[in-house]
């Protein structure tokens, strides 16, 4: 059986050791952490706050499923609508680019103080002036920089794939490994993402098999090919049982980790009805 985890990115508006306590009130297995703002965002996260997430853990008992390095909203003052991503480790400026590598070294450091197995990553998208050649260029030499830093700390990098971003599908980040060709890369897959591109998610488990760092899981209205907004298991239309049963097929034994930060007006409500809603899979 896969162990659920709940990602913290849906308890924005409460402090990294409450939101961690709070997770745990509703059963959890494990958590995963924002390494953006406002839990661990790195140049702004004392030694104090460090202190306090081990405490949070230690008192709980929870696992940490992962560390969630996608975002670095924390990066702007006054963040635009853009800043989900950028900068990235596929910008052009080089050094936003190398801002963002250096970040990536700190959340694997931080994984590695909480005894996280993986980090995950997006690779950004290939904005203006920097096509899609180029940028895959650059992502294949920031992940050798960041990759001999996770293997130092024993610590895998999972690339989440998103539509819109680089690298947007299940074909599109396996040949990624292949052809960076190292074994502490691998894919923290997103089954919502995989819906929306058009994949079956049941599927991607499959093909993906060998090289899963993590999963988050969320539902999605419409299924295959829906709009990208996560919902809580049982509001959209995906197959979880399938998921579930792929997982098991492939002996996946990580965590399956509830990413909703779709609902930070009340992720406890949230939280509850995804933990009774997955409960048969536990």
């Amino acid at each position: 059986m896969v162990d659920l985890a709940f990602s913290t990115n849906a308890y924005t508006r409460h402090p990294l050791p409450e939101a961690i306590d709070r997770i745990a009130g509703h059963g959890y297995d494990g958590v995963e952490l924002l390494a953006d703002t406002p839990h661990a965002f790195f140049p702004e996260f004392s030694e104090r706050d460090r202190e306090a997430t081990l405490a949070a853990l230690d008192d709980t008992g929870l696992d940490v499923s992962s560390v969630n390095a996608n975002t670095a909203t924390g990066y702007y003052d006054d963040a635009p609508p853009s800043s989900f991503f950028d900068p990235s480790i596929v910008t052009a400026d080089d050094e936003d680019r190398e801002w963002r590598i250096e970040y990536t070294k700190r959340a694997i450091e931080f994984a590695d103080a909480v005894d996280a197995p993986a980090v995950s990553v997006g690779t950004g998208r290939p904005l203006a002036n920097n096509p899609p050649e180029q940028a895959h260029e650059y992502l294949e030499n920031s992940l050798h920089t960041i990759l001999d830093h996770a293997e130092e700390h024993d610590v895998r990098v999972g690339i989440e794939y998103e539509p819109e971003l680089l690298v947007e599908c299940t074909d599109e980040v396996l040949a990624l490994i292949g052809d960076v060709g190292r074994d502490s890369l691998g894919v923290n897959l997103d089954l919502g993402h995989a819906a929306v591109y058009g994949e079956d998610p049941a599927e991607a488990i499959r093909q993906c098999a060998g090289h899963i760092t993590g999963v988050h899981l969320e539902d999605i209205a419409g299924g295959r090919r829906g709009k990208h907004y996560h919902l809580v298991p049982g509001d959209g239309d995906l197959d979880f049982r399938a998921m579930f049963d792929a997982l098991d097929d492939v002996g996946y034994d990580g965590f399956a980790t509830l990413e909703l930060y779709t609902h930070t007006a009340n992720p406890d409500e949230a939280a509850r009805r995804a933990a009774e809603a997955l409960a048969e899979f536990r």
